[in-house]
Parts: structure tokens; sequence; C-alpha cells
């Protein structure tokens, strides 16, 4: 699959790896919600991006939206608990993100979901990952991004401000506490001439 992905001045090497979790920064949303954000987590991300972009086997889907099927605008790939990763650095990042917040989740993260957004007219809208556990409990999603920026957009439910947050080129988001049920999110459509982006999400058994 053709890619055509402008490096990050700030992340000039193809050593794919991890840095620590200690300069991690919460911030609260309200209703029991928070997002927590480390910027560069991971070096070697446009490395990463290219070779998950050229191998992962990504699929195209389609699903019922009113009156008539339309595609979705990106392409996914999942990974249950028990299915082996496409890079060895994502076992890295769900040990390394459930051992972080393992007192405070209580449980591992075990499931990745893999979307790639191709360019600005790919995207996702507003909703929160509410199938399962997460329409009644508090739980986490962490979210990898490789590839070109895109805004993440939060919105409280009740209605109010939104929260912006450019994500791409290695950066870490986890969206944590009651964010899930009290808040959402979404990756808007961009105008702008926008390169490709390759998110990953790491969950807990049951939350989709």
């Amino acid at each position: 699959m053709a890619t055509h992905l402008q490096g990050s001045l700030f992340d000039q090497t193809d050593v794919v790896r991890l840095g620590p979790l200690r300069a991690m920064r919460r911030s609260e949303l309200g209703d029991g919600a928070w997002i927590d954000l480390l910027p560069g987590w991971l070096s070697g991300a446009d490395a990463l991006f290219e070779q998950l972009a050229a191998e992962v086997p990504w699929q195209a889907e389609r699903r019922r939206m009113y009156e008539q099927v339309v595609d979705v605008p990106r392409l996914l790939a999942f990974y249950q608990a028990d299915d082996a990763l496409p890079h060895p650095v994502l076992v890295e990042a769900r040990e390394a993100l459930s051992a972080h917040y393992a007192t405070e989740l209580g449980e591992p993260f075990t499931t990745a979901g893999l979307c790639y957004y191709r360019d600005g007219h790919d995207s996702v809208a507003w909703h929160g990952d509410r199938i399962g556990r997460g329409r009644r409990e508090d739980t986490m999603v962490a979210i990898l991004s490789v590839g070109a920026p895109r805004d993440l957009l939060l919105r409280p439910r009740r209605g109010g401000g939104t929260v912006r947050r450019p994500l791409g080129h290695g950066d870490l988001l986890v969206m944590g506490g009651s964010c899930q049920r009290t808040w959402e999110h979404a990756i808007p459509k961009s105008t702008r001439a926008t390169g490709p982006r390759i998110s990953i999400q790491f969950r807990p058994h049951g939350v989709h």
C-alpha cells in the first residue's frame, strides 16, 4: 500500500523504541473524566508507521447508516488478546501501559485496534467506547499515534467546550475515568493537506 508520509523533523531515527512513562501529564476534563498525554513516547515512529502501513492486513468495512450502506472512512485491523501483534514494540507498549496503570485500572490492557487514516478525507465521528463495560464502568483507552498528526477532539456529552489535541509521530494519549461514558471523541475530516496517520488503541477486555 503506497503511503506519502512527511517525516517528523524531531524524530529522525529508524530505531523504534519507547521512552519512560513518568513524564505523562494529566488533564482533568470534568464529570470524573481525564486524559493523560505524553508527546513523543515512541521514537522511530515514522519507521513504525511505514512498516504497519505496508504489512498489517488492513480491512475496508461498510456499515449501514440510516437507509444506506456506506464505506467506513478509514481502514481497520483488530487484534484479540491472544493474537500476535504486528510489531514487537506494540507488545512492549501494551505491557508498559498495563504496568503503569496496574493500580489505577486494576486489570491489563489486552486488545489492540488499529485505524489507518489515509488522508484528510478519512475520519471517525463523535462517539464513546461504550460497547461493553465502558457503558457502565470507569475504564481506560490508550491511543498511540504514528504518522502525520491529526486532531483528536473531545467534548462533554452534556454539552460544553471542545478539547483539541493533535496526535502523531509517536504521541500517546490515554482516556480514563468516566471519559467513555461522559465525553465523546472524534477525528474530524480535514480540508488541509494532511499526511497519513495510524492510531493503535489498547483496551482492557470487554471494552469496545
